[in-house]
Protein backbone atom coordinates (compact mmCIF):
# COMPACT_ATOMS: atom_id res chain seq x y z
CA UNK A 1 0.00 0.00 0.00
CA UNK A 2 1.35 3.44 -0.97
CA UNK A 3 1.85 5.76 2.04
CA UNK A 4 -0.50 8.75 2.04
CA UNK A 5 2.35 11.26 2.18
CA UNK A 6 3.87 9.78 -0.99
CA UNK A 7 0.58 10.09 -2.82
CA UNK A 8 0.27 13.68 -1.62
CA UNK A 9 3.82 14.42 -2.79
CA UNK A 10 2.97 12.99 -6.22
CA UNK A 11 -0.07 15.23 -6.49
CA UNK A 12 1.96 18.21 -5.27
CA UNK A 13 4.36 18.05 -8.22
CA UNK A 14 1.35 18.30 -10.58
CA UNK A 15 2.30 15.36 -12.83
CA UNK A 16 -0.16 16.31 -15.58
CA UNK A 17 1.86 19.48 -16.24
CA UNK A 18 5.19 17.70 -16.68
CA UNK A 19 4.49 16.91 -20.34
CA UNK A 20 4.86 20.65 -21.00
CA UNK A 21 8.53 20.32 -20.01
CA UNK A 22 9.20 17.05 -21.87
CA UNK A 23 7.40 17.68 -25.18
CA UNK A 24 9.89 20.37 -26.33
CA UNK A 25 12.71 17.88 -25.68
CA UNK A 26 10.89 15.24 -27.73
CA UNK A 27 10.50 17.59 -30.68
CA UNK A 28 14.01 19.04 -30.43
CA UNK A 29 15.55 15.56 -30.27
CA UNK A 30 13.57 14.35 -33.28
CA UNK A 31 14.63 17.34 -35.40
CA UNK A 32 18.22 17.04 -34.17
CA UNK A 33 18.30 13.36 -35.14
CA UNK A 34 16.80 14.20 -38.53
CA UNK A 35 19.44 16.89 -39.12
CA UNK A 36 22.52 15.07 -37.80
CA UNK A 37 21.69 11.37 -37.75
CA UNK A 38 22.95 11.19 -34.16
CA UNK A 39 21.37 10.69 -30.73
CA UNK A 40 23.41 12.00 -27.80
CA UNK A 41 22.11 9.87 -24.95
CA UNK A 42 23.97 11.66 -22.16
CA UNK A 43 22.81 15.08 -23.30
CA UNK A 44 19.22 13.93 -23.74
CA UNK A 45 19.15 12.40 -20.25
CA UNK A 46 20.64 15.55 -18.69
CA UNK A 47 18.12 17.72 -20.56
CA UNK A 48 15.22 15.56 -19.38
CA UNK A 49 16.38 15.73 -15.75
CA UNK A 50 16.96 19.49 -15.89
CA UNK A 51 13.58 20.16 -17.54
CA UNK A 52 11.67 17.99 -15.06
CA UNK A 53 13.47 19.33 -12.00
CA UNK A 54 12.89 23.00 -12.86
CA UNK A 55 9.24 22.29 -13.69
CA UNK A 56 8.70 20.37 -10.44
CA UNK A 57 10.52 23.05 -8.43
CA UNK A 58 8.27 25.71 -9.96
CA UNK A 59 5.10 23.72 -9.28
CA UNK A 60 6.04 23.03 -5.66
CA UNK A 61 7.07 26.62 -4.98
CA UNK A 62 3.82 27.84 -6.53
CA UNK A 63 1.87 25.62 -4.14
CA UNK A 64 3.36 27.25 -1.05
CA UNK A 65 3.44 30.79 -2.46
CA UNK A 66 -0.19 30.73 -3.63
CA UNK A 67 -1.28 29.44 -0.23
CA UNK A 68 0.58 32.17 1.62
CA UNK A 69 -0.86 34.87 -0.66
CA UNK A 70 -4.39 33.54 -0.15
CA UNK A 71 -4.86 32.61 -3.80
CA UNK A 72 -5.70 28.97 -3.02
CA UNK A 73 -8.77 29.67 -0.92
CA UNK A 74 -11.64 27.31 -0.13
CA UNK A 75 -13.55 28.83 -3.06
CA UNK A 76 -10.99 27.63 -5.60
CA UNK A 77 -12.39 25.08 -8.05
CA UNK A 78 -9.08 23.81 -9.39
CA UNK A 79 -7.32 20.58 -8.30
CA UNK A 80 -6.42 20.24 -4.62
CA UNK A 81 -3.15 21.84 -3.52
CA UNK A 82 -0.86 20.46 -0.84
CA UNK A 83 -0.54 23.54 1.39
CA UNK A 84 -4.21 24.49 1.14
CA UNK A 85 -5.26 20.93 2.02
CA UNK A 86 -2.81 20.74 4.93
CA UNK A 87 -0.97 17.74 3.49
CA UNK A 88 2.32 19.52 4.17
CA UNK A 89 3.21 22.84 5.79
CA UNK A 90 4.24 25.76 3.59
CA UNK A 91 7.69 25.55 5.18
CA UNK A 92 8.06 21.88 4.22
CA UNK A 93 6.90 22.59 0.68
CA UNK A 94 9.36 25.46 0.28
CA UNK A 95 12.18 23.22 1.46
CA UNK A 96 11.18 20.65 -1.15
CA UNK A 97 11.22 23.37 -3.81
CA UNK A 98 14.69 24.50 -2.69
CA UNK A 99 15.91 20.92 -2.98
CA UNK A 100 14.62 20.66 -6.55
CA UNK A 101 16.10 24.03 -7.51
CA UNK A 102 19.46 22.86 -6.13
CA UNK A 103 19.21 19.45 -7.85
CA UNK A 104 18.55 21.24 -11.15
CA UNK A 105 22.19 22.37 -11.17
CA UNK A 106 23.51 18.80 -11.26
CA UNK A 107 22.46 18.03 -14.86
CA UNK A 108 22.83 21.71 -15.72
CA UNK A 109 26.54 21.63 -14.86
CA UNK A 110 27.06 18.92 -17.46
CA UNK A 111 25.00 20.85 -20.02
CA UNK A 112 27.07 24.00 -19.43
CA UNK A 113 30.18 21.93 -20.08
CA UNK A 114 28.61 20.72 -23.35
CA UNK A 115 27.05 23.99 -24.50
CA UNK A 116 29.44 26.60 -23.19
CA UNK A 117 29.49 29.26 -20.49
CA UNK A 118 26.60 31.22 -22.08
CA UNK A 119 24.29 28.59 -20.63
CA UNK A 120 25.21 29.75 -17.11
CA UNK A 121 23.31 33.08 -17.36
CA UNK A 122 20.53 31.27 -19.22
CA UNK A 123 20.19 28.74 -16.40
CA UNK A 124 20.30 31.50 -13.78
CA UNK A 125 17.60 33.43 -15.64
CA UNK A 126 15.48 30.28 -15.86
CA UNK A 127 15.68 29.76 -12.10
CA UNK A 128 14.89 33.44 -11.52
CA UNK A 129 11.77 33.29 -13.70
CA UNK A 130 10.68 29.97 -12.14
CA UNK A 131 10.91 31.51 -8.67
CA UNK A 132 9.44 34.85 -9.71
CA UNK A 133 6.37 33.27 -11.28
CA UNK A 134 4.68 33.29 -7.88
CA UNK A 135 7.50 34.59 -5.67
CA UNK A 136 8.94 38.00 -4.94
CA UNK A 137 7.20 41.36 -4.52
CA UNK A 138 5.64 41.33 -8.01
CA UNK A 139 4.96 37.74 -9.13
CA UNK A 140 4.57 37.16 -12.85
CA UNK A 141 1.40 35.16 -12.16
CA UNK A 142 -0.24 38.31 -10.75
CA UNK A 143 0.23 40.16 -14.03
CA UNK A 144 -1.09 39.76 -17.59
CA UNK A 145 2.31 38.45 -18.73
CA UNK A 146 1.95 34.83 -17.58
CA UNK A 147 0.94 33.49 -20.97
CA UNK A 148 3.81 35.32 -22.72
CA UNK A 149 6.27 33.90 -20.19
CA UNK A 150 4.97 30.37 -20.66
CA UNK A 151 5.00 30.74 -24.45
CA UNK A 152 8.64 31.83 -24.34
CA UNK A 153 10.01 29.28 -21.89
CA UNK A 154 7.96 26.20 -22.81
CA UNK A 155 8.15 27.03 -26.51
CA UNK A 156 10.96 29.01 -28.09
CA UNK A 157 13.57 28.89 -25.32
CA UNK A 158 13.12 25.26 -24.30
CA UNK A 159 12.92 23.83 -27.80
CA UNK A 160 15.68 26.02 -29.17
CA UNK A 161 18.13 25.36 -26.33
CA UNK A 162 17.39 21.61 -26.31
CA UNK A 163 18.12 21.50 -30.04
CA UNK A 164 21.27 23.61 -29.77
CA UNK A 165 22.74 21.44 -27.01
CA UNK A 166 22.40 18.42 -29.30
CA UNK A 167 23.58 20.04 -32.55
CA UNK A 168 25.56 23.22 -31.64
CA UNK A 169 23.40 25.15 -34.10
CA UNK A 170 19.92 26.59 -34.58
CA UNK A 171 17.49 26.22 -37.48
CA UNK A 172 14.34 27.82 -38.83
CA UNK A 173 12.44 24.57 -38.29
CA UNK A 174 13.19 24.56 -34.58
CA UNK A 175 11.96 28.15 -34.22
CA UNK A 176 8.60 27.41 -35.83
CA UNK A 177 8.24 24.13 -33.94
CA UNK A 178 9.06 25.86 -30.65
CA UNK A 179 6.50 28.54 -31.35
CA UNK A 180 3.81 25.91 -31.98
CA UNK A 181 4.53 24.19 -28.67
CA UNK A 182 4.58 27.56 -26.92
CA UNK A 183 1.10 28.39 -28.19
CA UNK A 184 -0.24 25.19 -26.65
CA UNK A 185 1.54 25.83 -23.34
CA UNK A 186 0.09 29.34 -23.19
CA UNK A 187 -3.36 27.88 -23.87
CA UNK A 188 -2.98 25.57 -20.85
CA UNK A 189 -2.28 28.53 -18.58
CA UNK A 190 -5.10 30.53 -20.15
CA UNK A 191 -7.62 27.81 -19.25
CA UNK A 192 -6.24 27.75 -15.71
CA UNK A 193 -6.69 31.51 -15.33
CA UNK A 194 -10.07 31.43 -17.09
CA UNK A 195 -11.30 28.89 -14.54
CA UNK A 196 -9.92 30.80 -11.55
CA UNK A 197 -10.85 34.34 -12.65
CA UNK A 198 -13.00 35.24 -9.64
CA UNK A 199 -10.80 33.72 -6.93
CA UNK A 200 -7.69 35.18 -8.58
CA UNK A 201 -9.29 38.61 -8.66
CA UNK A 202 -10.30 38.37 -5.00
CA UNK A 203 -6.69 37.69 -4.03
CA UNK A 204 -5.31 40.52 -6.17
CA UNK A 205 -4.11 38.33 -9.04
CA UNK A 206 -4.99 40.26 -12.19
CA UNK A 207 -4.15 37.92 -15.06
CA UNK A 208 -4.58 38.38 -18.79
CA UNK A 209 -8.07 36.86 -18.49
CA UNK A 210 -9.02 39.64 -16.07
CA UNK A 211 -8.10 42.30 -18.62
CA UNK A 212 -9.60 40.51 -21.63
CA UNK A 213 -12.70 39.17 -19.94
CA UNK A 214 -13.98 35.67 -20.52
CA UNK A 215 -15.46 36.45 -23.95
CA UNK A 216 -12.21 37.57 -25.55
CA UNK A 217 -10.23 34.99 -23.58
CA UNK A 218 -12.23 32.29 -25.35
CA UNK A 219 -11.23 33.76 -28.71
CA UNK A 220 -7.60 33.95 -27.62
CA UNK A 221 -7.74 30.29 -26.59
CA UNK A 222 -9.10 29.49 -30.05
CA UNK A 223 -6.21 31.31 -31.70
CA UNK A 224 -3.62 29.60 -29.48
CA UNK A 225 -4.98 26.17 -30.40
CA UNK A 226 -5.34 26.86 -34.13
CA UNK A 227 -2.09 28.73 -34.84
CA UNK A 228 0.08 25.58 -34.43
CA UNK A 229 -1.81 24.01 -37.34
CA UNK A 230 -0.47 26.69 -39.67
CA UNK A 231 3.10 25.62 -38.84
CA UNK A 232 3.21 22.57 -41.20
CA UNK A 233 3.03 25.01 -44.11
CA UNK A 234 6.47 26.25 -43.01
CA UNK A 235 8.02 22.83 -42.33
CA UNK A 236 8.81 19.67 -44.35
CA UNK A 237 5.77 18.17 -46.06
CA UNK A 238 5.80 15.12 -43.76
CA UNK A 239 4.64 17.29 -40.85
CA UNK A 240 1.19 17.54 -42.45
CA UNK A 241 0.42 14.48 -40.27
CA UNK A 242 -0.13 17.00 -37.47
CA UNK A 243 -3.42 17.98 -39.12
CA UNK A 244 -4.90 14.74 -37.77
CA UNK A 245 -5.19 16.55 -34.43
CA UNK A 246 -7.18 19.50 -35.78
CA UNK A 247 -10.58 17.92 -34.91
CA UNK A 248 -9.40 17.51 -31.31
CA UNK A 249 -8.40 21.18 -31.18
CA UNK A 250 -11.80 22.24 -32.54
CA UNK A 251 -13.53 20.03 -29.99
CA UNK A 252 -11.62 21.63 -27.11
CA UNK A 253 -12.41 25.11 -28.41
CA UNK A 254 -16.10 24.24 -28.57
CA UNK A 255 -15.97 22.97 -24.99
CA UNK A 256 -14.62 26.28 -23.68
CA UNK A 257 -17.36 28.17 -25.52
CA UNK A 258 -20.31 26.07 -24.35
CA UNK A 259 -19.37 24.70 -20.93
CA UNK A 260 -20.04 26.65 -17.72
CA UNK A 261 -17.20 27.66 -15.45
CA UNK A 262 -16.64 24.91 -12.89
CA UNK A 263 -14.60 21.81 -12.07
CA UNK A 264 -15.26 20.53 -15.59
CA UNK A 265 -12.59 22.94 -16.81
CA UNK A 266 -9.99 20.88 -14.98
CA UNK A 267 -10.39 18.15 -17.59
CA UNK A 268 -10.27 20.74 -20.39
CA UNK A 269 -6.96 22.00 -19.02
CA UNK A 270 -5.58 18.45 -18.91
CA UNK A 271 -6.84 17.76 -22.44
CA UNK A 272 -5.12 20.89 -23.74
CA UNK A 273 -1.85 19.57 -22.30
CA UNK A 274 -2.50 16.20 -23.95
CA UNK A 275 -3.08 17.94 -27.28
CA UNK A 276 0.37 19.50 -27.04
CA UNK A 277 1.93 16.13 -26.21
CA UNK A 278 0.18 14.40 -29.14
CA UNK A 279 1.23 17.25 -31.43
CA UNK A 280 4.83 16.80 -30.31
CA UNK A 281 4.65 13.04 -30.83
CA UNK A 282 3.30 13.39 -34.38
CA UNK A 283 5.88 16.05 -35.21
CA UNK A 284 8.61 13.78 -33.86
CA UNK A 285 7.33 10.90 -35.98
CA UNK A 286 7.26 13.13 -39.05
CA UNK A 287 10.91 14.11 -38.65
CA UNK A 288 12.07 10.60 -37.80
CA UNK A 289 10.29 9.18 -40.85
Amino acid sequence: MIPAWLNYAWLMIRPKTLTLAITPLLVATSIAWSDTGQLKGGVILALALAALLIQIATNIHNDAADFERGTDSAARIGPARAAAQGWFSAHQIKNAARFCFAAFWLPMTYLVWIGGWLFIPMALFTVFVAYSYTGGPRPISNTPFGEVTVFSFFGLIATGSFYYLQTSQLSVDIVWSGAALGFFAAAVLLVNNYRDLETDQDSGRLTLVYYLGRKYSRWLYSALLLLPFSVPALLPVETVIIMLLLPMALYLIRRLFIEPVGPNLNSLLASTGKLQLLYGLLMGIAYIV
